[in-house]
């Protein structure tokens, strides 16, 4: 029996979902197939020429692949698992959406109505698993009883998911109700509401700013549009205000554009994080100013910081969470900018600051300078700065960058030049969560959603290969202009290092024996290169560049150059030198 999105007639639950879906936009939905939930899987086959099912290899992967989809678009990702094991695997992607606040909605099969509270075979109590909360992993968890509700449910999960600050939702699907008929019309797409700063809130805001003498502005968080990208950078010209990108948001500000002044997260600028100390008038415009950025609440002392601070977010339970901010406003991040783009400076010409925004800017500019080698080590036969130049010369600009956890990223961090907010999505999909292995399904996903766009996955050896089975995933849906960078040194790198700085010499756990990656990329039929110097890369990008078709370039890379800017050597000796100076002092 056919039925479209409109019908209101019995038709299975599973059925009418699906019809839910299509009726919310949602074209792909990514996920692991499970006995739990048949009948959905049924109404996808019903309804494929209007969409599509991705099955993963693994439901870490797939849940990371719908966490990347609302990154990239906007609109919640959506991933299907079965009980048990399928949601504790997709457990890591929820983590990942619920910190960087991304719409997302994971659907769970769960045991029949009349097994429930008898722990029937794989289940869980999804309510405590994923208890909502502030240090939860879901906005809203919500278990459908009646199928006759399911598209009530489903209409409310995409509101959710997308209002205030935006996280992801948890359904709960028992498999009876699946089965069961349902009458009940789907819902009409879910427009989110949005937030718009108060007219005494822009008026108390310009206050601050012309009283300024070093202002400096945090753009972070998530619900941009290309539009809102577009008034910040107005906003900044007006006003002549430097702008920094919070940890992995370098994308909502053109990176090229005279008034940026860099990233404030892990590996940051020593000169922006001074700058940051030093600024009179904080705005920040969308991040929730976590660990990663604050620099372990140092960088802006928590609860009260020692600069001015003036907050926006979209969540009024963020505001005041952690920092007791000069001034909180609470607006969507789709309308924030657009809302500081009305405010223009009381007079015309150069703003007080003029030269203390010049100055940030050509901090910037230094900093994306390696030194010359650019790492301190004697073993340079691979260059990662200039990987990542090479990548920046041959890339076209709406390129969509991915990567996971580990120190290898801070070269794309550091050396490349995003620009502003494409209008196809975002360009960096990365996880402030530090998930490792989230690079290369973000990156599956991007190319499958936005198959007329590149995307490039640069990962650790590490990171890699916790997700590299989606390979087979890219290969059985027809992924293209796909290329992944996997740089292998053969270590958990970042843990290496904070074992040199803690423990120097005493290396546990942290060694890695490898495959030939080139050799099992091939096996799941990608094109692949290794490159064991630099000038090998170029000719392995450019024949990635031309086929079009997924390929990973093997980067062989000395386990001592342990970031873009120092060496383990370097981190051991300054460790034992430490200590040393410790034993002495105390004798």
């Amino acid at each position: 029996m056919s039925s479209s999105p409109s019908r209101s007639g019995a038709r299975l639950a599973g059925h009418a979902l699906v019809e839910a879906l299509i009726a919310q936009g949602v074209t792909d939905v990514f996920g692991v197939p499970g006995e739990s939930y048949l009948a959905v899987l049924d109404g996808f086959h019903e309804h494929r020429d209007r969409i599509r099912f991705i099955a993963c290899r693994h439901e870490g992967g797939a849940a990371f692949m719908a966490e990347a989809g609302g990154k990239l678009t906007g609109r919640p990702g959506v991933c299907f698992v079965t009980r048990g094991p399928g949601a504790t695997n997709a457990s890591i992607g929820l983590h990942t959406a619920f910190q960087d606040s991304t719409p997302m909605i994971l659907f769970i099969g769960q045991v029949a109505s009349d097994q429930r509270d008898r722990e029937a075979f794989q289940e869980v109590d999804y309510r405590q698993m994923f208890g909502p909360g502030t240090l939860g992993m879901a906005k809203w968890v919500g278990e459908v009883q009646d199928a006759d509700r399911l598209p009530e449910y489903i209409a409310r999960a995409f509101h959710t998911a997308q209002q205030g600050r935006p996280g992801p939702v948890v359904l709960v699907l028992p498999e009876d109700m699946l089965t069961a008929p349902c009458a009940a019309s789907v819902l009409p797409r879910a427009q989110p509401a949005v937030a718009w700063p108060s007219p005494s809130d822009l008026i108390a805001l310009q206050a601050r700013l012309e009283a300024a003498e070093r202002p400096l502005v945090l753009v972070g968080g998530s619900g941009w549009t290309p539009q809102a990208c577009a008034a910040l950078q107005a906003f900044a010209h007006r006003w002549q205000l430097p702008v920094s990108a919070v940890f992995r948001r370098q994308d909502l500000f053109d990176n090229h554009d005279p008034h940026y002044a860099g990233d404030v997260g892990i590996g940051i600028n020593p000169a922006l994080a001074q700058r940051v100390a030093e600024s009179d008038l904080l705005i920040a415009l969308g991040p929730r100013l976590d660990e990663m950025t604050t620099g372990g609440y140092t960088l802006l002392k928590a609860p009260r910081p020692a600069q001015p601070l003036v907050h926006l977010h979209a969540g009024a339970e963020e505001l005041g969470r952690v920092y007791a901010a000069d001034q909180l406003i609470q607006a969507s991040m789709s309308v924030a900018a657009l809302a500081l783009e009305t405010l223009h400076p009381p007079t015309p010409g150069e703003r007080p600051w003029a030269a203390w925004t010049r100055a940030a800017r050509a901090d910037y500019e230094r900093n994306q300078q390696p030194a010359a080698p650019s790492a301190p080590s004697a073993d340079l036969r691979m260059d990662m700065a200039a990987v990542i130049g090479l990548l920046n010369r041959l890339l076209p600009a709406d390129t969509v960058f991915t990567n996971g956890a580990g120190n290898y990223s801070g070269w794309l961090h550091r050396f490349h030049r995003y620009t502003a907010l494409h209008q196809g999505g975002r360009t960096q999909l990365a996880p402030t969560s530090g998930a490792m292995g989230y690079g290369l399904p973000a990156a599956v996903a991007a190319s499958l959603l936005q198959k007329d766009r590149w995307t490039v996955n640069l990962a650790g050896d590490g990171d890699f290969l916790m997700t590299s089975q989606e390979m087979a995933t890219a290969m059985a849906h027809g992924a293209r202009r796909l290329i992944s960078i996997v740089v292998d040194n053969g270590s958990y790198g970042t843990i290496r290092m904070h074992q040199e700085r803690e423990y120097p010499g005493r290396v546990s756990g942290s060694d890695l024996h490898n495959p030939d990656f080139a050799a099992l990329a091939r096996a799941y039929g990608w094109a692949a290169h290794s490159a064991d110097r630099t000038e090998e890369v170029e000719t392995a990008l450019r024949e990635a560049l031309q086929s079009e078709c997924p390929t990973l370039i093997h980067l062989k890379l000395p386990v001592d150059i342990s970031t873009s800017r120092t060496t383990l050597t370097h981190i051991r000796e300054a460790a034992l030198k430490r200590q040393a100076e410790h034993r002495a002092g105390g004798q």
